[in-house]
């Protein structure tokens, strides 16, 4: 997977798309590749800006002054106008870009927790029983984000003191859930082999449906 860390990235938006979404009052997103699309979202957009722009009323005697591209985007963007192209750093508005990501992803590692669960019925079946053997989501994250295609949105910094919240966004859900298993069982045959207290004739009911769901009896 593809770390997108927002304090390192700058997003590079079409001005004049980016106007036209604006004067437009619909809903409408700007995704980590810089693409200005409109709602409802596809299931795998990723996005650093989601909102709509409802112009604000006037009259004779107070006259409408034009905004900048910084009042309406929200003043926790970072922003730079470059003739035809807009320059955009978005980790200062990280918290609602959590909100906005959530229901789209495939896990969550935004909370002190870690990941608790997959949103795709096939992993989360993979890592409950997974965890009969001490098996995390946290191990199975890291074999998924160094095996498979996706995406890790996230904020990362090394100083002053280590900082890390992220959304993983998996690709293929099927692959995925290849990788997920053929780790487990591999782990889970070798524990059974070496380790006494998983011994075929010692394992809880649990366990043992556990064993039999990776096919390792």
């Amino acid at each position: 997977m593809k770390k997108f860390n927002l304090f390192k990235e700058i997003i590079v938006a079409d001005r004049q798309k980016l106007l036209n979404a604006i004067n437009s009052q619909k809903e409408f997103g700007i995704t980590i590749s810089g693409d200005v699309i409109y709602a409802p979202f596809d299931k795998d957009a990723i996005l650093i800006y989601q909102g709509r722009h409802i112009p604000k009323a006037h009259n004779a005697l107070m006259p409408a002054k034009p905004q900048r591209l910084g009042e309406i985007l929200g003043d926790k963007y970072q922003l730079v106008e470059d003739d035809d192209r807009v320059l955009i750093k978005a980790f200062g508005n990280w918290q609602e870009l959590i909100k906005v990501n959530t229901p789209r992803a495939s896990y969550d590692d935004t909370t002190g927790d870690g990941v608790s669960e997959f949103s795709s019925d096939k992993l989360e079946d993979i890592g409950w029983n997974a965890t009969e053997f001490n098996i995390t989501y946290r191990d199975l994250v890291e074999e998924i984000e160094a095996k498979c295609d996706g995406t890790l949105l996230c904020i990362e910094q090394e100083e002053p003191s280590y900082q890390f919240s992220g959304l993983g966004f998996i690709t293929n859900d099927d692959q995925a859930a290849e990788v997920a298993f053929k780790y487990c069982q591999e782990r889970i045959k070798k524990m059974m082999q070496e380790d006494p207290l998983y011994a075929k004739e010692k394992l809880s009911d649990d366990e043992q449906e556990a064993a039999e769901f990776f096919k390792c009896l």
